[in-house]
Parts: C-alpha cells; structure tokens; sequence
C-alpha cells in the first residue's frame, strides 16, 4: 500500500486521524501527492486523541496484544497491535533467520533476552519467534526474559541439543550475559552462537569483540541488528550486504562521512518499502509509513538519518573501490539515535557511539560491561569538564590506573571519529574524567531497565 493510499484510508475510517486533518485544514479530497500530507508526530498526534480514536473504526478491541514503549523519554506510551502488526515484524526476522543464520535448514533455540511483560521488545520477539516456528522453521522457543542465570540455565540445559542457539536483546545485556558465561567456564563456541540486537547503535569494533567472545565464527553473519521503534516494530534489519558496507565506511571514515553528512558510523539497514515505506524528514531526520490498527501516516520519528536506494549506495561503494557483493534488493537506512542523548562541549556534540569504541579496546573491555553514561559538570571555579561514568563487569575492580587507561582509551577515539571535539575542545580539556562504578550501580545502571547513556550536567562531581 502506497503512503497516497494509506492516507485515504485512515482519512475514512480513523476517527482521530480525520479530526486531525480537519484541524490542520486538509482536505483528504484534494490531497493527490504525498509530500501534500501533514506530518504526523507523537506530540501532536498521539498526545492528543484517546487510544481508541487513533484505531481503524475506533476500535481498540480488534487489538490482539497491547505493548509500551519503554520510555527513554517521558511516560511509556501504549501501542495496539493487531495480528496483521506482527505479521509484518515477523518478516523482518524471518529475514534474518533465513538469510543470515540458515535457520529454515538448521535446528535453532531462540533464547529471548529481552525484559518480558508488556515492554514492546519482549512481545513482538516472542510473537515473531512463535510464527516462524509455526511457519515450519525447525526453531524452539525459550523465553527467559533478562535474567542472566536463567539465560544461562536454558542454553546450557538445552544448547547441546540444537545446530546453534541464537540469543535476542539488547546489545550492552547480551554482551553481559556472554562474559557471565565465559566467568562460568561456559564453552559458548560449543553451541554455534548468533545474536540478534535492537535498541542501539553498537560499533564494528563491538561486533567483533562480541562475535569472538561467543565464538561466533563470522560477525558478518552471525550477528544481525534490527532497526525499530515502539510505535510501529521492527522497520528494518541488517543484512549481511549492508554489514558489509557498514564495516567499509567504519574503516574510512572519511568516506563515510562525505557519503552520510556526520562523523559518526550509523546503524545501516534494509528495509521493504512496500511495507514501511520511508522518507527523508525535516533536518536530516526520519519519516515512514505504516498501516496497521492504528495507523501511522507520515510518522516523524526523532531519529536522525536518511534513506539511500539500493542502486545508489551499491554504485557508490564500487565507485570507490569497494565490492559489497550480492544481497537484497531493497532500499537502505542508516539510523544514527536521537540527538536528545548528545552531549555539547565546548560546542561539540560528543556522542555516546564515539565514547563507546573507547571502551572496546582490548586493554579496557575486559573489565567493563560497555554500559557508560556521558555528562558534563562543573567544578568549585565553574570550569565544565566531560565526565563518563563507566559500569564495571562484574568482579573487577576500580583503580586510579585503570580509569587513567579508559579516560586515554576514549579520548584517542574521539580525537579520532569525532572532528568537532577535535578542533573545538582545547587540548588541556580533551581527556575526559572516568568514574568507575560496580556493575548494576543502582544510580547510574540500574538492572532492568533500559539504560540511558546521557545525563544533564551538576556541580560538583570530582
């Protein structure tokens, strides 16, 4: 369905949506093109109408399943779903499984890693898993939900049993549950690893220190991430085509940056426009489309990022000596977050990708989780200084040495990924101060929840 379409549908049957078009004076009748459609948005959209109106006929009770959004940035939302929903998220797995893991050929325990209970990751994983087992994937479900020792239990009491075991969640907590399990003495090689990932952007550098501490033999394949939103699902996911190109322009960095317009290495998806189709939203930000019981009709999501046609991106790599080999023929994203969760210093906006492949260096990664929260504080005389709040792995210990080692370690590489901090930040500023807190710290990583990498500024932290 094209967005044109999408448009004069929910125009005729959502309540909310046909007051919203009157109140900001469109005539479905005259709208023939879809750049004519009003943006829709979570504030002046979904803030405004009740649940029910903003379903097709106002009837919330065609919902099958209900989800919340986890609420990185204000009060979680509620999201409807209709069966149609998950049939569309499910794809996107199904494409992953199929294409990268071999799992339609190989017998697989999907392990769901992700909080369970009414949060939107959790669900639509199960939903998604359930179908492609009942679809005739050789695939067994286990849902242990974000609990490390039983994440453990299943894939040790059962991992032998399966051609591989593929663990789903968020990339900081799976990473977690890897190294719980090597502090075990579990042999994770032995049970043919693959992760699927959402939630956040993670470098190549990541992918290759996690692929080797699970023993997964190729992070090209056997590490896929999935792109998506509360509001609608998964939107997009990688494939080994567009791993490939991301792991190109990580290694050129200045290619990256003439191609996307930003020093920062975005996630880099594909997606099916028949489906969700997108669009290039205001200030290098993103739109899409998508029908569903509550329909989302040109939606401005907060996510900077653009969108690049298959043919483009694919010419563009060769023209600069690259071959990114065969893959999907479907059009690109690359997603770089929220520009909410930036730090400004000193009018350079660090972001928690750059801070992240700091802390991946071998010498620093084997005695943090990966998690941090950035801020900027100010001393007794008002100076601001960059201040990164690093969670420790669990048993490792805070030393004067080693926060000298991550503070150096995260400065090399914002000098390196990030020009602005490079030629704004003066030299005598440029190494950050490091705190390093016990694993789970209650004020900063808390467990359970979801975790946010940034945090307004105070006076007076060391």
């Amino acid at each position: 369905m094209t967005i044109l379409e999408l448009f004069h549908r929910a125009a005729r049957s959502v309540p909310a949506y046909a007051d919203f078009l009157r109140a900001q004076g469109v005539d479905p009748a005259t709208v023939t093109e879809s750049s004519a459609i009003p943006l829709m948005t979570k504030v002046n959209y979904h803030q405004r109408y009740p649940l029910p109106d903003r379903c097709h006929h106002g009837r919330l009770s065609d919902a099958v399943t209900v989800a919340l959004s986890s609420g990185s940035t204000g009060t979680p939302t509620v999201w409807p779903r209709s069966a149609g929903d998950e049939q569309i998220v499910t794809a996107r797995f199904e494409q992953v499984f199929r294409d990268s893991f071999r799992a339609a050929e190989r017998s697989t325990l999907a392990v769901v890693c992700f909080p369970l209970g009414n949060w939107v990751g959790g669900l639509y994983t199960v939903a998604a898993c359930r179908r492609l087992a009942a679809d005739g994937f050789p695939m067994t479900l286990a849902a242990p939900g974000n609990n490390v020792d039983e994440i453990l239990r299943v894939v040790g009491e059962l991992g032998a049993w399966f051609d591989q075991t593929v663990l789903l969640g968020y990339p900081p907590f799976v990473k977690n549950v890897i190294d719980a399990g090597r502090a075990h003495g579990f042999d994770w090689p032995t049970y043919d690893i693959k992760l699927v990932l959402a939630g956040e952007v993670f470098s190549e550098q990541w992918r290759d220190l996690v692929a080797a501490r699970a023993g997964t033999a190729d992070p090209v394949t056997g590490v896929a991430s999935l792109y998506g939103t509360a509001d609608a699902g998964v939107l997009g996911n990688e494939t080994p085509l567009s791993v490939r190109i991301r792991r190109f322009l990580a290694q050129h960095p200045d290619l990256a940056s003439s191609l996307l317009g930003d020093s920062r290495l975005p996630t880099l998806v594909q997606y099916d426009p028949a489906d969700r189709p997108f669009e290039a939203g205001p200030d290098g930000t993103l739109t899409f489309s998508a029908d569903g019981l509550a329909p989302l009709i040109r939606y401005h999501i907060a996510d900077e990022g653009g969108v690049l046609p298959y043919d483009e991106l694919v010419t563009w790599c060769r023209d600069h000596g690259f071959e990114p080999g065969d893959g999907p023929r479907l059009p690109f994203i690359y997603v770089f977050g929220r520009s909410l969760f930036t730090v400004s210093f000193f009018g350079a906006n660090v972001y928690p990708e750059n801070v992240a492949v700091g802390l991946e260096r071998p010498e620093v990664s084997d005695w943090t989780t990966g998690r941090f929260v950035l801020r900027t504080v100010e001393d007794a005389d008002r100076d601001r200084h960059l201040l990164v709040v690093v969670e420790l792995a669990a048993g490792a210990q805070a030393t004067p040495a080693r926060e000298r080692l991550a503070a150096e370690s995260i400065r090399a590489e914002l000098l390196r990924l990030n020009s602005e901090f490079a030629h704004y930040v003066p030299e005598h500023s440029r190494t950050p101060r490091v705190q390093l807190r016990p694993a789970g710290d209650p004020e900063y990583f808390p467990v359970g929840v979801k975790h946010r990498y940034t945090m307004e500024g105070l006076r007076g932290d060391r």
